[in-house]
């Protein structure tokens, strides 16, 4: 894959670098803040080779690229739009300003915990790891020293992130408030401080020591915060509101001294004193009834919730359900929530593989199946997006998968010991309930599954595209008018039954693709090829068809022909960098064109002055939706040549 031509087709298909004002990444999505929504073209989004998917939300234009391709077309990315940091950070506040409260709150959520997960997922991994070990050795399948070196201290470390996880919430928080993180550190240090008594004795123990605070107005227990979530990021949220007043209000000769002082303190005596007490009762009452949700007759809530989990991933709401299992975890010792997204991730995988193994479209088939498997192994945002959504009723096959998982997990009252790793991998949670989670796994999948078969049918590749009557673009200039009444340019492109001749769109030489400087046009990864060095700049149809998308920097066209091929000419290479200077467009969008009428004058001469190769490819970027494809032989050619022929039969 070539990662800059994805990149730059990309930025291209959203506007142009004038149209971003941010740009970032997570571990599967390019995420791109726009000026214009409407100068995106989703569609061609959608066709940008290694693209699995396209939708908007929290307010931004998120694209799908999967795992590890993300980070190097991110790169690539930065490296060709010129996002710089500043406007990325402006772009970011001007997003969730544009969003209502509910949605801001759940992507500060986001931006508290997202950051956290890789640890938290390393050590609910590893906690995994142990759990397995521990039960192979206590039932004698294996023989293992427990007090071995390696042993103790994977022992440690599987719990290190557990057990510090107020001061990680409070480091983030910190960062997502606009706080000093490091001050934000010492208020989760706080709230777990040794000389606290621990969170988790109280149960067995009780309170062992109370303390009277505002000169004695009422007691507080003197008890850590281990397993709370809320009251850490509320305290965070205070110390930032005191931190910045002060910075403020504060002489700069003291500011250094007086502020994280003051910040410090005051924030950690309210939050010992009120804002703890307070919220912990918060956070167990949003537990308790969350649990009651998940337990009710019949197992009727998590159906619905099982259900309901996918499209929350769709709308980003679930960036809060980790602060749901880390909760369920202190309060009930393990989370219920997990197994029930497992269901959701693993069933909307199975319709994925669904849609890979019936379908006979290549480019569906091969989006479909490797987005499956990531969806088992948890991460289902390939396959939602890019297959399930594109697709709709695989997509409802999941969601109902998911719920009928969640619904068997609710009756055996499945849970698991850590979070952060779903689907599959998620049975090393679950040990203490293997069997329960493999057939919890076998319902979602084989429900998503035959669903999914059942309703999913390819689209009839055969059906010609609507043509949408408009004004007649403009023709060949007057020099040229003469050549098409002549013969020379068809009046009309030759369409027999079954097949469809494609003309050269501008005269010059036509080489073998393979000599083409660009590495994706040379390989022909958008599709078959056809390029053409031109010796004018008179770019025109090569076929009849309907303009699908001409675009604003006038270096390329899309073009649906009357048999249906879908058809790119693209002039020059990397030629969109120059943002229109030296094109001038003929048509616009939904117009209807005849072989030899006009769409793009070229100014050749300056292109190669800016330094570009004038070298211009027309592609059949859905080849694979025809029988055959036959390509003329490297000749000289004029408007009107052939140079590809389509059929639809042998």
């Amino acid at each position: 894959m070539d990662y800059r031509k994805t990149a730059e087709e990309i930025l291209e298909h959203v506007g142009g670098s004038k149209n971003i004002v941010s740009a970032a990444h997570c571990a599967t999505r390019l995420r791109l803040v726009i000026a214009d929504n409407s100068r995106a073209d989703k569609t061609a989004l959608e066709n940008v080779d290694g693209v699995k998917g396209v939708f908007e939300a929290s307010g931004q234009l998120q694209i799908i690229l999967g795992t590890g391709t993300v980070n190097k077309v991110f790169d690539e990315f930065i490296a060709v739009s010129g996002v710089t940091a500043s406007s990325k950070a402006e772009a970011k506040e001007a997003a969730v300003q544009k969003q209502n409260i509910f949605m801001r709150a759940i992507k500060l959520l986001g931006d508290i915990f997202v950051p956290i997960i890789p640890a938290i997922v390393a050590s609910g991994f590893l906690m995994g790891i142990m759990n397995s070990l521990d039960f192979m050795n206590s039932n004698g399948f294996i023989n293992i020293d427990t007090s071995g070196s390696f042993y103790v201290f994977a022992n440690i470390f599987s719990n290190t992130a557990y057990t510090f996880l107020q001061i990680l919430i409070a480091f983030s928080a910190a960062k997502a408030f606009g706080a000093n993180p490091y001050l934000g550190a010492v208020i989760g240090m706080i709230m777990i401080n040794p000389s606290l008594q621990n969170a988790y004795t109280v149960a067995t123990e009780g309170v062992q020591a109370t303390q009277s605070v505002f000169f004695g107005l009422y007691d507080i227990d003197m008890v850590g915060y281990q397993g709370h979530v809320i009251p850490v990021v509320i305290a965070v949220w205070l110390l930032s509101v005191l931190e910045k007043k002060l910075h403020k209000v504060v002489p700069e000769v003291l500011d250094l001294f007086v502020t994280p002082l003051v910040s410090v303190f005051v924030t950690g005596y309210l939050t010992l004193a009120v804002i703890g007490p307070v919220f912990v009762w918060a956070e167990n009452a949003v537990l308790s009834a969350i649990q009651w949700l998940l337990t009710l007759p019949l197992g009727i809530g998590s159906l619905i919730m099982g259900g309901l989990y996918a499209p929350t991933v769709v709308t980003g709401i679930h960036q809060m359900y980790t602060a749901i299992d880390l909760g369920q975890i202190a309060q009930y010792g393990v989370t219920y929530w997990l197994p029930l997204a497992s269901a959701a991730n693993i069933a909307q995988g199975a319709a994925a593989l669904a849609v890979g193994i019936k379908s006979r479209d290549k480019k569906v088939k091969s989006l479909a199946l490797p987005s499956s498997l990531s969806a088992f192994m948890g991460i289902t945002e390939p396959a939602i997006f890019g297959v399930n959504l594109r697709f709709f009723k695989p997509f409802i096959a999941g969601c109902i998968g998911g719920g009928c998982g969640a619904l068997y997990a609710s009756i055996v009252h499945l849970g698991a010991k850590g979070t952060g790793v779903t689907g599959i991998f998620g049975i090393l949670l679950c040990l203490e309930q293997p069997v329960q989670y493999i057939i919890e796994m076998v319902i979602a999948v084989g429900v998503a599954f035959i669903l999914s078969f059942i309703l999913y049918k390819d689209q009839n590749k055969d059906q010609k595209p609507e043509v949408v009557k408009a004004d007649a673009p403009q023709t060949l200039p007057e020099e040229h008018r003469d050549e098409k009444e002549a013969g020379e340019i068809p009046a009309n492109t030759t369409v027999t039954a079954g097949s469809e001749e494609l003309h050269t769109p501008v005269n010059g030489t036509l080489i073998p693709v393979s000599e083409v400087s660009d590495p994706t046009f040379a390989a022909e990864v958008l599709g078959k090829t056809a390029a053409v060095i031109p010796s004018d700049g008179q770019i025109v149809a090569p076929c009849d068809g309907q303009i699908v998308s001409i675009y604003e920097t006038g270096h390329a066209v899309c073009i649906a022909s009357s048999l249906g091929g879908e058809i790119l000419i693209h002039v020059g290479i990397d030629t969109v960098k120059m943002e229109g200077k030296g094109f001038t467009t003929r048509v616009a969008d939904g117009d209807q064109v005849h072989a030899g009428d006009l769409l793009i004058e070229a100014d050749l001469d300056q292109i190669k002055k800016a330094g570009y190769d004038t070298a211009t490819m027309m592609i059949l970027t859905n080849a694979d939706s025809f029988a055959a494809v036959d390509k003329a032989e490297p000749q000289e050619v004029s408007r009107g040549t052939t140079v590809m022929t389509i059929r639809t039969g042998a």
